[in-house]
């Protein structure tokens, strides 16, 4: 299952990235929003993160105006790769270097073609592993340590 999440500015490519993922069978999870009026990014990341992280959902697929707050947003939640993309290029080496969970992309900036085109290559492109799993352990073992520390400002 594919977990979708959108705030008001990446309503729109959410839905027709839905339509796309339902027409071929691929079972999704909305997290919304469910409608274009306007909503804080951040709660719908969180929710769709959770889900991934969880192992609720495989892989989630997020979209706001330009797919960066969004992306930030996810990657708060400790085990989410969400990497913001608009191009095919990007898409893939994401899943295969990064192993990331998480497509985000701006519905003010990918249309609609585009963003379907990414999202085949994401759900598809598997992780090469190797060299690229040892970057990864990295990056949890940095989520684990930071998860300990407490920033005073």
């Amino acid at each position: 299952m594919i977990a979708l999440g959108s705030d008001h500015g990446g309503y729109e490519l959410k839905e027709e990235i839905k339509k796309y993922l339902e027409a071929q069978g691929i079972a999704v999870k909305d997290f919304g929003s469910f409608t274009p009026e306007a909503v804080d990014y951040a709660d719908v990341a969180y929710e769709v993160a959770l889900s991934v992280a969880q192992e609720e959902c495989e892989k989630g697929i997020l979209c706001c105006g330009t797919g960066i707050g969004i992306s930030i947003a996810a990657n708060k939640v400790q085990g989410i790769r969400a990497a913001c993309c608009s191009d095919c290029f990007s898409a893939k080496m994401t899943r295969m270097h990064n192993d990331a969970n998480i497509l985000c992309m701006g519905g003010r900036v990918v249309g609609a073609g585009l963003a379907l085109m990414m999202t085949d290559l994401f759900l598809t492109t598997p992780f090469e592993g190797g060299r690229h799993q040892r970057r990864i352990d990295k990056i949890a073992k940095i989520e684990k340590e930071e998860g300990r520390k407490i920033i005073w400002r």
